[in-house]
C-alpha cells in the first residue's frame, strides 16, 4: 500500500461521507466480540499497516487518518474510531497536522475538513457490555456510563469538563482524584477505577494516551490497561507497541510489535516537540 495524501476534493467527500455515518453513532458505542483494541498511532503510515497486518507524531498523519477514516466509511460496522485529546483544533495547531497540512496542501481546509469530523467521533465503546474503551481516563463528574451518553459531544474538546476529562485523564498509584500534571482532566487511583467498574457492571478499562515501553500495561490490580499502538513513538523512543485481541469468549491477548519498516523521512523543518500524550 503507497503512503500518498489525497487530494484535497477527495478528503471533503470522504469527510462528508464519514459524517453521515458518525452522527449516527453513540457516545458509547456498542461493539461485539471478536475485536481488536488498538491505541495511539500518531500518525506513523506505515506501523499503522503493520498493525493490520498483526491484527500525529509521525510524519504522515494525514495520510494515516485519510486511510482511517476511509475504512470507515467502507466497512462501518467493522471498525470503531474514538476521539482522542489530539482530535481537537488546539492540538492539531501545536502539535502538528495543522502545519502538516499547510506544508502538503498550501492551505488549511483539509485541516478544516478533518477537525470537523472530529466532532462526530464517539467518546468511548463498550465490548459486550464488559470491557470499557476509551483514550484517556475517567471524570468526577461521570459515575455511570448513562452520564456519559448525555453529553453532548459534536462539539470541540472543552479545556475542562467531563467530556475534556474523557480524553486527558490518567491512572494513578495515589486513591482518589487528583491534578493532573498535564493541566487538563484528572488523575484517578484504585478505588476510583474499582467503583466505576462494580457501579457499570464492567471487567476492564482499557485505554491508551500514555507511552508504554512494552506496548501495554496493567495498573490498578488489572482494572485498567493502557494500550499504546505506536512502536518507537515519534521514531526515537525505543518503545514496543501492541494491540489486544479479544475473542468470542471474552479471552484476552496482547500482540506486541516493533517498528515497520518505513521510506525514507520526507523533508520537514518540523521539530519533534517533547511532550507525551
Amino acid at each position: 500500500m503507497e503512503c500518498k495524501a489525497l487530494s484535497e476534493a477527495e478528503v471533503k467527500t470522504l469527510c462528508e461521507q464519514a459524517r453521515a455515518i458518525l452522527v449516527e453513532e453513540w457516545n458509547v458505542q456498542p461493539v461485539k466480540c471478536p475485536v481488536t483494541v488498538c491505541g495511539d498511532i500518531h500518525g506513523q503510515f506505515y506501523d499503522l499497516i503493520e498493525l493490520f497486518k498483526m491484527g500525529d507524531r509521525g510524519y504522515y498523519s494525514v495520510e494515516t487518518v485519510s486511510l482511517l477514516v476511509a475504512l470507515k466509511v467502507r466497512y462501518r460496522d467493522r471498525l470503531t474510531i474514538l476521539r482522542g485529546n489530539h482530535e481537537s483544533r488546539q492540538i492539531t495547531q501545536v502539535y502538528g497536522f495543522y502545519d502538516e497540512c499547510l506544508r502538503k496542501y498550501g492551505n488549511a481546509n483539509v485541516w478544516k475538513h478533518f477537525t470537523d469530523l472530529f466532532d462526530y467521533l464517539p467518546l468511548t465503546a463498550l465490548i459486550e457490555s464488559q470491557v470499557f474503551c476509551l483514550h484517556g481516563g475517567l471524570s468526577p463528574s461521570l459515575d455511570t456510563l448513562d452520564n456519559i451518553r448525555s453529553l453532548d459531544r459534536i462539539q470541540e474538546v472543552p479545556h475542562e469538563g467531563p467530556m475534556c476529562d474523557l480524553l486527558w485523564s490518567d491512572p494513578d498509584d495515589r486513591c482518589g482524584w487528583g491534578i493532573s500534571p498535564r493541566g487538563a482532566g484528572y488523575t484517578f487511583g484504585q478505588d476510583i477505577a474499582t467503583q466505576f467498574n462494580h457501579t457499570n457492571g464492567l471487567s476492564l478499562i482499557s485505554r491508551a494516551h500514555q507511552l508504554v515501553m512494552e506496548g501495554y500495561n496493567w495498573c490498578q490490580e488489572k482494572n485498567v490497561v493502557t494500550v499504546f499502538s505506536a512502536p518507537n513513538y515519534c521514531y526515537r523512543c525505543g518503545n514496543m507497541a501492541a494491540i489486544l485481541e479479544i475473542d468470542e469468549n471474552m479471552d484476552q491477548n496482547f500482540l506486541q510489535f516493533d517498528p515497520a519498516p518505513r521510506q525514507v523521512e520526507p523533508e520537514t523543518t518540523r521539530k519533534t516537540p517533547d511532550y507525551f500524550l
